[in-house]
């Protein structure tokens, strides 16, 4: 008696759970609307919408390089197999011509499709739950007004038990806060509007904070570094590892440019960004700034120290007696494989008479050699920096052609010790082969960064 009993509560239990996770994940479908793709909208707030559609990088991500403007398809890697985004042109079949604003609302907020389908967070719906209801409506009027384009995406390629999506809204009630930021009315207004930007549609903790063995923002380190498409993205808080430390005015001349002449020029999945945002106001550009540097903090005073040192060392017309001010003159009959190669490959560019954002950044003011993680700077050595289509832009030689996977890691190593106080990397040589082999993917991009830029992928159609 005792035992069946214990068996009925069990039993009971499991079922009470079951049908908990049931309410909690299921969502319901949202109908089709006949005339969504057919409406208009005001051109003032489709031109909104533009804005807000580059601040969230949205044409990256649900672009293929060469297909046309957010018809999807694009591969996206995780830890747990690949995500392929989604169309979001207004077509109705493949698309979300059918999506009314109420259903492109809730996916915003709440990570869920139309049909009632949770969402995978490779879509930052933790970021974009923060947006305001306002922006929704002109992103989603600017999206409705872009060429319909029939794309249907690959199916996801994922581990077993993530297939089923009812398990992401446990995911959610563990990680996802939504809603508005709570305000901090001890702060400024470009500084509520930087937040605003930066952990809203901006997402910039996507790439620049670590995740959790769940794919979630680890958010005790938050902008603490992070990786995407290859690349790492560089820790973005007091853990910086910029020879100077950013400002307001350094980060808005580097968001707006894509370079600054003592932090170098934007590369990888970077590029991009600062491509994209050339389209913001000035305002919006200073406001994240303003935003970002305040969580990067104030520099120590042994850092602030040697960052003046740079800084008058590099200053003015560093490039004229760029030579004289090295501490160790290089030559050709270096005293190291490595020291002889850079010699020869890289001096005469970094230490040379041009200026960025054309010519090498001094490797004394680099963040790559002096980054905990070399993978950055073993991606530039290995595939160079293409030139942009049709434009001036900063170049750099691939060098995979002309040297090993040894002679790559004794230039790093000299690089390392001539140029940063910091350890010596390990396990160089193990990572440039896995890097030039391809089993660590790595995405290229031109400098200027619009790989799929409206100009090349045809955003502007329609």
């Amino acid at each position: 008696m005792w035992a069946l009993r214990a068996l009925i509560v069990f039993v009971a239990a499991i079922v009470l759970a079951a049908g908990a996770f049931f309410f909690l994940a299921w969502r319901s479908e949202i109908p089709e609307e006949a005339a969504a793709a057919e409406a208009t909208f005001a051109a003032e707030l489709v031109a909104k919408g533009a804005q807000l559609a580059a601040l969230g990088n949205c044409i990256a991500c649900h672009t293929v390089p060469g297909k046309p403007a957010f018809s999807g398809g694009l591969a996206v890697p995780t830890p747990f197999g690949t995500i392929y985004s989604t169309n979001i042109t207004p077509d109705r079949e493949t698309g979300i011509g059918g999506w009314s604003e109420e259903a492109f609302q809730r996916a915003m907020n709440e990570g869920v499709d139309r049909k009632g389908s949770h969402l995978y967070p490779a879509f930052p719906y933790d970021h974009f739950t923060h947006v305001s209801a306002e922006d929704n409506r002109a992103l989603y009027a600017f999206l409705m007004t872009r060429a319909a384009v029939k794309a249907e995406a690959p199916q996801n390629d994922l581990q077993f038990p993530l297939t089923y999506r009812p398990l992401l809204a446990a995911w959610k009630l563990a990680f996802l806060d939504r809603g508005a930021l709570e305000p901090d009315t001890s702060q400024s207004e470009a500084w509520t509007r930087g937040r605003y930007l930066v952990e809203g549609l901006g997402h910039c903790g996507a790439c620049h904070t670590p995740r959790n063995a769940f794919g979630a923002q680890d958010r005790d380190q938050h902008f603490g570094g992070g990786e995407a498409e290859g690349w790492q993205a560089y820790a973005i808080n007091k853990d910086s590892k910029a020879p100077i430390p950013w400002d307001e005015q350094s980060l808005a001349f580097y968001l707006r440019n894509g370079w600054h002449e003592f932090h170098g020029v934007s590369r990888g999945p970077m590029a991009e960004v600062t491509g994209n945002l050339s389209g913001l106001p000035d305002s919006d550009i200073m406001a994240i700034a303003t935003y970002v540097t305040s969580i990067m903090g104030d520099p120590t005073p042994e850092r602030g120290q040697r960052a003046a040192q740079l800084r008058e060392q590099f200053g003015g017309d560093y490039r004229e007696q760029a030579a004289d001010s090295q501490s160790t003159p290089v030559s050709a009959s270096g005293g190291s494989p490595g020291e002889a190669i850079y010699a020869a490959a890289c001096a005469s560019c970094h230490e040379g008479q041009r200026r960025q954002p054309f010519g090498g950044l001094n490797f004394e003011l680099s963040t790559a050699v002096n980054a905990p993680n070399p993978q950055n700077i073993v991606n530039v050595v290995l595939f160079g920096l293409p030139p942009a289509d049709g434009e001036a832009s900063a170049v750099m030689p691939a060098f995979r052609h002309l040297l090993s996977d040894q002679q790559v890691a004794d230039v790093l190593t000299y690089m390392r010790d001539r140029f940063s106080e910091e350890q010596p990397w390990p396990g160089l040589v193990e990572l440039i082969a896995n890097t030039r082999s391809g089993a660590h993917k790595v995405t290229i991009r031109p400098s200027d960064g619009i790989e799929r830029a409206p100009h090349n992928v045809g955003a502007e159609e329609g």
